[in-house]
C-alpha cells in the first residue's frame, strides 16, 4: 500500500505482463512469514517462479501470487487482492484473499465453511475470531438468467462466444480473485475465463468458492486441478459458478 499511494514505476516480465515493486515486497513478506510458521511445506510464488526458482512439489504445498491484478494495481481501481492457497493431492483446500485498498478478507475456515471479514485500518488478522465475521455461501440463479462476471482486463473472444449461449440476466465485471469471491458470496452466478491464468492466479478464489458451495470445472466437465509442474502451472480455460438447478443455472 506504500507503494500504491505513491507514483511508482512499472517493468514487465519476459512475458509481458506487468510488475512492480510491490509485487516484489509483498511476495518476500509472504515467502518469508511462511519458511518462519510452515517450513516443510513448499511453496510455488509468482514472482520466484518468473525467476525460475520453483521447488519440487509434491501433494501438499502452497501457491502464492503476492499481487493478483497488478494491471488493477497501475491504474489504482483497487481491485487488486493478495492470494495464498495450500493444495492437497491437487485440490485448493485452504484459501485466503486480501483486497487491502477495500479492506476486505476472504478466507476458508473448513473445506464447507468460508468466510468475508470487512476490515477497519485499526484491524489485524492476529485474532480473526474477533472480527466481524459474516459466513458466505454460493447462490442459485435466478430463472430469468444468470449473473455473469467477467475480467476487466482479460476479456477474449472465446468467452464472448460461450455467452452467446447462456441466459443472461446482467453482466458484471471485476479484477483479480474478487471475481471468485463475487460467486462464492452469491452476487454473480458464472465466470467463464478463455484467457490464460497461472495456478497462483486462481487456487484460493477456488478454495473459498468451493468451501461457500461453488466449483470451478474445465470445458469438458472435470474439475480444475493443481500442481500441473510439468505445464509450468499453467491453467486450463475453465468456468466457475455458484450453485446449479436445472433451468437457467444448467450449463
Amino acid at each position: 500500500m506504500k507503494v500504491y499511494d505513491r507514483e511508482f514505476d512499472v517493468n514487465f516480465k519476459s512475458d509481458s505482463s506487468p510488475v512492480t515493486k510491490a509485487d516484489q515486497h509483498a511476495e518476500d513478506i509472504i515467502l518469508d512469514d511462511l519458511k518462519l510458521h510452515i517450513p516443510n511445506v513448499p511453496v510455488v510464488a509468482e514472482e520466484a517462479a518468473s525467476g525460475g526458482n520453483i521447488p519440487d512439489v509434491g501433494d501438499r504445498f502452497f501457491l502464492v501470487d503476492p499481487l493478483d491484478g497488478t494491471k488493477e494495481f497501475i491504474q489504482k481501481n483497487d481491485e487488486f487482492t493478495v492470494n495464498i492457497a495450500l493444495i492437497e493431492n491437487g485440490i485448493p483446500v485452504f484459501g485466503i484473499i486480501y483486497a487491502p485498498a477495500l479492506s476486505v478478507l476472504y478466507v476458508t475456515l473448513s473445506s464447507t465453511q468460508a468466510i468475508k471479514a470487512n476490515l477497519g485500518i485499526s484491524d489485524t488478522f492476529h485474532n480473526i475470531e474477533s472480527l466481524d465475521l459474516q459466513e458466505i455461501h454460493a447462490a442459485f440463479p435466478d430463472v430469468q438468467g444468470l449473473n455473469v462476471i467477467m475480467s476487466r482486463s482479460h476479456m477474449s473472444d472465446e468467452t464472448t462466444e460461450y455467452l452467446k449461449d447462456i441466459q443472461i440476466k446482467s453482466t458484471l465485471s471485476a479484477g483479480s480473485s474478487l471475481k471468485f469471491c463475487k460467486l462464492a458470496e452469491g452476487v454473480a452466478d458464472l465466470y467463464p475465463r478463455f484467457a490464460p491464468t497461472m495456478e497462483w492466479d486462481t487456487a484460493a478464489g477456488h478454495a473459498i468458492l468451493l468451501a461457500a458451495g461453488g466449483r470451478v470445472e474445465t470445458p469438458n466437465g472435470q474439475l480444475l486441478g493443481y500442481g500441473k509442474s510439468d505445464k509450468k502451472f499453467l491453467n486450463s480455460e475453465f468456468i466457475a459458478f455458484g450453485l446449479r438447478h436445472n433451468t437457467a443455472g444448467e450449463l
